[in-house]
């Protein structure tokens, strides 16, 4: 069983650390995202990640609603497949989600211009059984890019990808393809068929710029690697690359003309996740980054960085207070001004009842 989505990807938590982290640092990064996704789960009493599954509910329980409401709770739904009740199915039309500001719908009621009704089973537990795509907050969906080679097998666990999603994704990434969603859990190196033309690059932090023959198959913040020493692209002009050097903490260093581009362009993946099912893809097909709402990923970029600079230091890191004594320990007003305002904004104010 895999774990959870998580809210940034690693790649978010490594460029804003003003420290320089190394690929030896991925295993701790990945624990701090996971940690701190699910800190921000408990902190707003909500999942946010989109999730295929059938869910029941008891019908009546001890809520004392009406005889046609359903609160869903902590269980949003985003879209509505199929529903029955005792077994016998209703048809979806028969329903009406709310609130109409929707989705996320927080309950679901039987349409009282039909003759549907809850009921029907043999006691009241788990009567109502509802499938559907469940998530605490509107899907946001950005196409990304696409496929460079078809999938075509249900078993593989690498897709191919070109540049533009390269550079949009990172490991941490909920993506779908077709109906199919995916969590990026790795990233390889493939060769891009460019090599580094002009005189090649010297081992000065000022030798920014590679001429290639198709600046075209690249794209702005993808990582390159030349040898062992790999570059970000901060900005493409025609068929000229300008690059930040010795990125990631690699060895700067010096580069002949001819020296085949590596790009970060295969992508090891979970397939069949977060209740779809695993299928075939063809070549071109597009990829599609699931967004989690912008306070969700800044909270979890910051909490993760707080994780990974509080364990580098031992748990030991202090504040000074303004007389210059030192604090015990260090816990920031940005940080919990940042929690704060995701509260407010998407968190479920009762246990019981979405707000």
């Amino acid at each position: 069983m895999s774990l959870p989505p998580v809210y940034a990807t690693r790649e978010d938590v490594m460029r804003a650390l003003d420290i320089k982290l190394t690929a030896r640092n991925a295993g701790q990064v990945d624990r701090a995202l996971q940690s701190a996704s699910r800190g921000v789960d408990g902190l707003c009493h909500r999942r946010f990640y989109p999730e295929t599954a059938t869910r029941s509910f008891d019908w009546p329980d001890s809520q004392y609603r009406p005889s046609w409401r359903i609160w869903l709770d902590d269980n949003e739904l985003i879209s509505l497949a199929s529903i029955t009740t005792g077994g016998v199915a209703i048809d979806p039309s028969n329903v009406v989600l709310y609130p109409q500001v929707g989705p996320p719908y927080n309950r679901v009621e039987i349409n009282l211009g039909s003759s549907a009704a809850w009921g029907g089973g043999n006691t009241h537990q788990l009567d109502v059984s509802m499938t559907g795509l469940w998530a605490g907050c509107p899907l946001y969906e950005t196409q990304v890019g696409a496929l460079t080679a078809a999938v075509a097998s249900t078993s593989v666990t690498t897709v191919a990808v070109d540049g533009a999603a390269s550079a949009l994704l990172g490991v941490g990434s909920v993506l779908r393809i077709d109906s199919e969603r995916l969590l990026v859990t790795g990233r390889t190196m493939t060769d891009t068929g460019q090599t580094v033309g002009g005189a090649g690059l010297t081992a000065q932090a000022n030798s920014v710029t590679i001429p290639v023959t198709n600046g075209a198959v690249f794209a702005v913040d993808e990582v390159l690697l030349i040898d062992s020493e790999r570059m970000l692209i901060v900005d493409i002009a025609g068929n000229q690359l300008t690059v930040q050097r010795a990125w990631d903490g690699t060895v700067l260093a010096a580069h002949t003309a001819n020296t085949s581009i590596y790009a970060a362009r295969t992508l090891t993946v979970t397939r069949g996740a977060l209740g779809t099912t695993a299928a075939t893809h063809a070549d071109a097909a597009a990829v599609v980054r699931w967004d989690p709402p912008g306070l969700i990923r800044d909270l979890t970029i910051a909490e993760a960085m707080n994780r990974v600079l509080q364990e580098q230091a031992g748990y030991s890191r202090t504040s000074k207070t303004s007389s210059g004594a030192k604090s015990t320990a260090v816990e920031t007003l940005s940080l919990e001004s940042l929690r704060t305002q995701v509260y407010n904004e998407h968190g479920r104010k009762a246990r019981h009842r979405g707000v």
